[in-house]
């Protein structure tokens, strides 16, 4: 079975969720927010704004970056 990605449903000003559309997605957002967060947190190095280099090294460094990050938000 393959797993699709799909974008969350979203009310308009005339037409809020259902609750099938809202418990829909609760799952999606829990899986999302720890990705989010850890993009607001990597913005903090101002480094990654200046990485012209082999995309393999940057891969490297962002994950260093992660693991640093992660420590200083768990303390």
């Amino acid at each position: 079975m393959t797993l699709r990605w799909r974008p969350g449903y979203k009310a308009a000003r005339n037409r809020p969720l259902t609750r099938g559309q809202k418990l829909s997605n609760k799952p999606l957002a829990a899986v999302r927010a720890p990705v989010e967060h850890s993009f607001a947190h990597l913005k903090n190095w101002r480094v990654l704004g200046k990485v012209r280099t082999d995309p393999r090294w940057a891969t490297a460094l962002v994950r260093a970056l992660l693991v640093l990050t992660n420590k200083e938000v768990a303390r």
